[in-house]
């Protein structure tokens, strides 16, 4: 059966796609068949989607079996306003049954999916469902992509809070970019006083793929 691994995070622009194409090739590097599909992406124009297609190009370097696979396939529904889907689609109801297609093609050519959500748990994707509810409905396990600046305790404990009143099983992992030199001193701290495991993305791949793997 294909491990089903949903990736959001506390906002937009948190790093989503890096850590995605991260665990592509983690998970790859272990013998395991890696899909991905990016099931709304919004700001695409002229059929153009480039998280889809950073992904896409990524998953046909490390599983050949993605050869005949589209962008189309990879990104079943876009959508040209870069806003949230609600706002983008003008509360278009959202389809499900295009959804459940697309993963079940992709999860004959894979043994672990990684689905990567769009902007925060909270999204709204039409009246009826947030981007929330896409993880448990598609009964997959979350990775939570947190930053490192300042402001990163009340985002990560908000977002972490969301997953577990819906008893989503997950991990949280934090993507410390270059200009972050303060997460050391000005949020690490309450995280380990709290005994909160400091997963990073950059330098904890391996062992967040073993977590996630076995959740």
């Amino acid at each position: 059966m294909t491990k089903r691994i949903f990736i959001t995070a506390t906002n937009t622009d948190i790093g989503k796609t890096y850590t995605t194409k991260l665990l592509l090739c983690e998970f790859a590097s272990r013998g395991l068949r890696v899909g991905v599909i990016k099931p709304i992406e919004t700001g695409v124009v002229d059929g153009q989607a480039p998280d889809g297609s950073e992904l896409l190009e990524s998953v046909k370097a490390l599983n050949s079996e993605f050869e005949n696979i589209s962008l189309s396939d990879v990104v079943p529904i876009t959508y040209e306003l870069p806003a949230a889907p609600f706002i983008s689609s003008n509360n278009t109801k959202l389809d499900f049954k295009l959804l459940d297609k697309a993963v079940e093609k992709l999860e004959k050519l894979c043994d672990v999916l990684i689905i990567e959500g769009a902007g925060g748990l909270y999204v709204p994707i039409d009246e009826d469902t947030m981007m929330v509810d896409l993880i448990q409905h598609f009964n997959a396990h979350a990775l939570l992509v947190t930053h490192c600046s300042l402001g990163c305790i009340n985002d990560t404990l908000l977002s972490k809070k969301v997953l577990e009143d819906k008893n989503i099983k997950h991990l949280v992992a934090f993507n410390c970019r270059e200009n972050d030199e303060s997460f050391s001193s000005v949020s690490e701290p309450y995280f380990l006083k709290t005994e909160f495991d400091v997963l990073k993305v950059s330098e904890n791949i391996d062992t967040i793929c073993d977590v996630l793997y076995n959740l």
